[in-house]
């Protein structure tokens, strides 16, 4: 029979209401289950041991067996300090200590074997060790504690309380002798098999006690193994539950829109990328269930395109669609791209934003609810409760990391009823939501895609269209200043558009504003009017002003266009051919990916010019040497998740999917793949868990369901 690991902390022998409390508040451990579940840090290597003669004063912490022959107090500018002669059969030593002295006398026993462990300082030949970790050289033997000695995490105050790691170790100990080591086994015979894991119970003594490297690898691959096949699990389940209970809206033919766009309107070949997702798209949208895909695909990829042959597909099966960007200028792009496709098509469409007037509004709402407007483009406002389709079927979603939830829960209420003669309070219960698919031009790593959004179907468009060239990314320093005017001149002659962007960084705005100033200035200077036109636009300006400018960038009245980083995502300005970044060492890799994009869109040769100062971390120079080797966003994103970690890239709202135990997303990676592979297959051939060798999964699975915490019930 094993102890319940439920049991709390205060009952295990040694540890009282106390130190309960503080391991409680300081490290969250409130169970004998998070106790188990708290892994060493690192470990020390204690299978070497020492004699004194051989020590060397290279400060590294080493292991002695010896005797205390004799203590002595020596008087110091404050207080008295406790010095030990120990000695070995080859020398002797001194140990110190400079509090706890009388406890020290009192309880060390004179001329009996110790196994003492420490830091080591060296003065004139002889070696001295403060404050040793010391241990009767029987107890030591006999202890379970292993020759890899654990180093738990900690904190200030659980070592000013006396709650070492010694005494950690200790209460460990103490776990595992309660618990006879044996732990329920959470995985099947198949899988322990097939991936040839050890046992829960030896990964779990071989994590804490380990005897040597080998049996230390294979339990920390085992708990890694583990703890990343249950987030897949529940991640690959929510989707099936998903598409077996949420019901779609049956897409069933592709008509005479999508027909006749496809081969007559289509303005250039799709690369195989796009075909393949539009193939993907198709399936789920005549499969019965609700679509949940989201689309990945690099600035300039062509997402847009595929998103608009998705809409056709709804409109051939009689249903509305719309498109919704988090800026009005994005909105107003995509309004403008599918606009000249929609006139050829006879297709109504119409964009709604905050600026909308309150007659255009008020047709748009009419037409939207008799079914007269197809498909509407939109910011928030599209998800304003006064906005009622007659019967959306497709809802896209532009960069979906900048709405929440709750946005996002507003779209769905949007479907169409089941049954059109429902009561109000029926309705609500009886809406169809329509087919949602998610797009993001910022490139996330596989690693977090899996992980973070692994409850998605998600679709790739990873090669750029034909005749796009690669844009020419060079670092220049800030006295290369005139040679980089030099070539904007050129640029210009040839009839080309030029951005240069300043960092604004919110902490600072006065110094980000007048650096904006200062280049405003110094950009005047050199392209003086009448013979150059320049435009600026920043966060400060009305949105009236700002839009003006943008405008006449837009309609190449001005050549240049100096602004903050408000242009970062959705300026489509094909004449563009150059991308300044000032001061780039301020900007993290994934908005300078953007900000690049924003040149390359016409069929010139574009460039992209990092300006920094000659100060740089290595975090900078680092970023600024992935961005002039490449620019295939999934290879910048994986660099990115390595420089700052996927909490950061997530942002709050997704990094608490990635608070894991022992896994490291960004080293154990293969051992993801591995894990979802494996929960794959075990869902495909056995999706409800009901085999009998898939209790102790069933069970684990059902338990982390209810405590919402993946770690909580894993033992």
């Amino acid at each position: 029979m094993t102890t319940n690991l439920q049991t709390p902390i205060d009952y295990l022998k040694g540890v009282g209401p106390n130190r309960a409390d503080l391991l409680r508040k300081e490290l969250g451990i409130h169970t004998y289950q998070d106790l188990i579940n708290l892994f060493p840090n690192r470990y020390l290597d204690r299978t070497q041991y020492f004699k004194i003669n051989g020590l060397q004063s290279n400060n590294a912490e080493v292991q002695v067996v010896g005797k205390v022959i004799k203590f002595e107090e020596i008087a110091q500018k404050r207080g008295k300090r406790l010095v030990a002669t120990f000695q070995d059969e080859t020398g002797t030593m001194e140990l110190v200590w400079f509090r706890g002295q009388k406890w020290i006398r009192d309880n060390l026993k004179l001329q009996t074997p110790y196994v003492i462990f420490g830091k080591t300082n060296s003065y004139n030949g002889r070696f001295s060790m403060p404050h040793p970790e010391m241990e009767l050289q029987e107890e030591h033997e006999a202890s379970l504690r292993s020759a890899m000695q654990p180093i738990y995490p900690s904190t200030e105050k659980l070592n000013n309380k006396g709650i070492t790691n010694r005494m950690v170790n200790k209460i460990m100990q103490q776990l595992f002798v309660e618990t006879k080591g044996r732990f329920i086994e959470t995985l099947s015979p198949e899988i322990l098999e097939s991936e040839k894991l050890i046992s829960k119970s030896e990964a779990l003594f071989n994590i804490h006690f380990p005897k040597n490297q080998e049996l230390l690898a294979r339990a920390q691959y085992r708990l890694k193994f583990e703890e990343l096949f249950y987030i897949q699990l529940q991640l690959i389940l929510k989707n099936l539950i998903h598409k077996s209970k949420i019901k779609g809206l049956p897409f069933d033919k592709v008509g005479e829109y999508f027909n006749s766009f496809y081969k007559e309107h289509l303005p250039f070949e799709l690369t195989n990328a796009q075909k393949r997702v539009l193939k993907e798209i198709r399936q789920d949208l005549g499969s019965k269930a609700q679509m949940n895909r989201l689309l990945q695909g690099d600035v300039g990829s062509g997402k847009t395109i595929v998103a608009f042959m998705a809409m056709l597909i709804a409109l051939d099966s009689g249903f509305q669609a719309c498109l919704i960007a988090p800026t009005e200028i994005l909105s107003v792009q995509h309004y403008n791209g599918l606009l000249e496709w929609c006139n050829k098509l006879n297709i109504s469409i119409k964009i709604l934003t905050g600026s909308s007037k309150t007659s255009s509004r008020r047709e748009i709402h009419e037409s939207l609810e008799n079914g007269e407007l197809q498909i509407l483009i939109g910011t928030h406002a599209v998800l304003e409760d006064k906005v009622k389709f007659k019967n959306l079927g497709l809802a896209i979603i532009d960069e979906q990391h900048r709405f929440g939830v709750e946005q996002r829960s507003k779209l769905w209420r949007k479907g169409p009823q089941s049954s059109p003669q429902s009561t109000e309070n029926e309705a609500s219960q009886n809406i169809i939501p329509p087919h949602i698919l998610v797009m993001t031009a910022t490139p996330i790593p596989r690693t977090l895609a899996m992980s973070v959004y692994g409850d998605l179907d998600i679709s790739v468009i990873d090669e750029l269209p034909p005749g796009r060239q690669a844009i020419k990314t060079v670092h220049r320093y800030d006295n290369n200043r005139l040679n980089v005017f030099g070539f904007i001149r050129d640029e210009i002659e040839k009839g080309r558009q030029i951005y240069i962007v300043y960092p604004l960084i919110q902490e600072n705005e006065t110094m980000d504003y007048k650096d904006l100033m200062d280049g405003y200035e110094s950009v005047s200077r050199d392209f003086p009017q009448p013979k150059y036109q320049i435009s600026i636009v920043h966060g400060k300006m009305k949105a009236a002003d700002k839009d003006y400018e943008m405008q006449r960038f837009i309609k190449g009245e001005t050549q240049i266009m100096v602004a903050t980083t408000v242009i970062e995502v959705g300026v489509n300005v094909p004449n563009a051919s150059v991308m300044i970044i000032e001061s780039a060492e301020r900007f993290g890799l994934s908005q300078l990916h953007q900000l690049r994009g924003r040149v390359g869109r016409g069929a010139e040769q574009s460039y992209c010019i990092l300006m920094t100062s000659r100060k740089l971390s290595i975090n900078s120079k680092t970023r600024l040497a992935t961005m002039t080797r490449t620019n295939d966003g999934f290879d910048i994103a994986e660099v990115d998740l390595k420089l700052r970690g996927p909490g950061d890239i997530m942002g709050k709202q997704q990094s608490g999917v990635l608070n894991l135990r022992i896994a490291d997303l960004i080293k154990d990676g293969d051992i993801l793949k591995t894990a979802r592979y494996c929960a794959k297959q075990l869902l495909d051939s056995d999706p409800t868990l009901s085999r009998p060798n898939n209790n102790a999964i069933l069970f684990t699975y059902q338990q982390m369901s209810k405590y919402k915490n993946i770690w909580n019930y894993i033992s």
